[in-house]
C-alpha cells in the first residue's frame, strides 16, 4: 500500500538584517540572518555550519538563466533571539 507523501522541503527561508556593526565600523564580510522559526540561541546552534544561498534575479541572462546565487555558511549565533551570522 503506497501512501501519498508530501514532498519534504529541504530549506528554510530567512531575512537579511544587515551587516555586523558597531557604532562606527561595519563588517561587510559578516551578514546577519533571521531564519524563519528560529527564536532562541539553542535553535540557532543547529544551523551552525549549514550552507546558505542568497538567490536573486538579474536582467542579463548568464548560462541560460536570469537567476544568480551567492553562497555562504552560518558560523554562529548572534545574540539571544535566534539571529545567526
Amino acid at each position: 500500500v503506497k501512501k501519498n507523501k508530501q514532498p519534504v522541503r529541504l530549506y528554510a527561508k530567512g531575512l537579511i538584517l544587515g551587516h555586523k556593526r558597531s557604532k562606527s565600523n561595519t563588517y561587510h564580510s559578516i551578514t546577519l540572518l533571521k531564519i524563519d522559526g528560529v527564536r532562541t540561541r539553542e535553535d540557532a546552534a543547529w544551523y551552525a555550519g549549514k550552507r546558505v544561498a542568497y538567490v536573486y534575479k538579474a536582467k542579463k541572462e548568464v548560462k541560460n538563466s536570469k537567476f544568480r546565487v551567492m553562497w555562504g555558511k552560518i558560523r554562529r549565533a548572534h545574540g539571544n533571539s535566534g539571529v545567526v551570522r
